[in-house]
């Protein structure tokens, strides 16, 4: 296996010492640098060329979003941000600038709590080998306004084919799907309830970034809330969403990840609820994201009747889920990002599809 060369820039002397005694556990993981300031960080990675960076986003002198903005437009880097959860708004504006994924940091203190990140950090690492760096550096560069469907009106007592999307995305999710409802100029006559991998903490400050680029409303999923044609639910960062009827009603339920359940939130776990209830009136869409999640839900869902679409290996930043997904051979449809929102509309039956 290649070799994975890092540079650790953290302000905290705690902090690198702890990150780069946790990466270099990780066989064929090899700290060259470190830097505690942005300005030395770009200096390091000059020098150092490394495969990664892992970097902090407050420091003095240099930020990490002013680092981040210079490499990705000089010298474009897989960069890993590991911050506190006080700066959960923050973080989203670093993957908007091109950094591929985040941890969150147990404590904005310094603290020995820090070395609980080591399973994801090591994780994470290792996805680097399976990065679409092109589309990193594509995405950190200005893009053009996500184009805006408008919805046709339906004829007299004609309903929308699909009554709910559920969509699965883990690394390179959140940008996806910022462009994904960036395209809703309107409410759509269907439910959305979204499971990206995220840990708790988050996940109500993406809901809340979410909502203010569409149309419709976009919130953190709350136990009981109603699934309605219009809204969007995003799963708990840390929690599995699911789904029950109530009378003439579906209603999500909140409940803790099981033994088995590697990535949280599960997008398997939430496509098989979703598609108990729905069957053939659902639109499954797996994303950009590393592992196997979503492959089981996959198959769950077109066993039920649903209709599946997965996201292309040209415009996912992992191809990992999607790949799962499509080796199942029970995908209907492989789309590239820039099409997704276009053809979640024609699968609802609002839109024509044009190829």
């Amino acid at each position: 296996m290649k070799r994975i060369r890092v540079v650790v820039v953290d302000d905290s002397a705690y902090n690198r010492r702890a990150i780069t005694r946790m990466l270099e556990e990780l066989p064929g993981v090899q700290v060259v640098g470190y830097a505690t300031n942005g300005e030395e960080g770009i200096r390091r990675v000059i020098d150092l060329t490394p495969d990664l960076v892992t970097l902090d986003l407050e420091m003095p002198r240099m930020d990490g979003f002013t680092m981040l903005r210079i490499l990705m437009a000089n010298t474009p880097v897989p960069v890993i941000v590991i911050s506190s959860t006080s700066g959960d708004e923050k973080v989203f504006k670093a993957l908007e600038l091109g950094a591929v994924d985040f941890i969150a940091k147990p404590t904005s203190v310094i603290s020995d709590e820090l070395l609980k990140i080591q399973q994801d950090l090591h994780e994470k690492v290792l996805s680097v080998f399976k990065l679409n760096m092109a589309r990193v550096q594509k995405r950190s560069e200005p893009e053009p306004p996500a184009p805006e469907l408008t919805i046709p009106a339906p004829a007299a007592g004609e309903a929308a084919a699909i009554d709910i999307v559920a969509i699965g995305a883990s690394t390179g999710g959140p940008p996806a799907l910022q462009r994904i409802f960036a395209s809703f100029k309107d409410a759509p006559p269907f439910a959305m309830v979204i499971s990206q991998h995220m840990p708790a903490g988050f996940t109500t400050a993406f809901a809340e970034r979410l909502n203010r680029s569409t149309g419709f409303e976009v919130r953190e999923a709350k136990d009981g809330d109603e699934v309605l044609p219009g809204r969007a639910l995003i799963a708990p960062g840390g929690k599995n969403l699911v789904f029950a009827r109530m009378g003439d009603k579906v209603v999500a339920r909140i409940v803790a990840p099981g033994p088995k359940d590697r990535y949280v939130p599960s997008v398997d776990v939430m496509l098989r609820s979703c598609a108990e209830i729905y069957q053939k009136r659902m639109l499954a869409v797996v994303l950009t994201g590393m592992g196997n999640d979503g492959a089981l839900g996959v198959r769950e869902a077109k066993r039920a009747g649903a209709q599946v679409v997965a996201e292309s290996e040209e415009s996912a930043v992992v191809f990992g889920m999607p790949r799962e997904a499509i080796a199942t051979g029970l995908v209907d449809k492989v789309v590239p990002m820039d099409a997704m929102a276009r053809e979640i509309m024609h699968r609802c039956g609002f839109m024509p599809r044009f190829d």
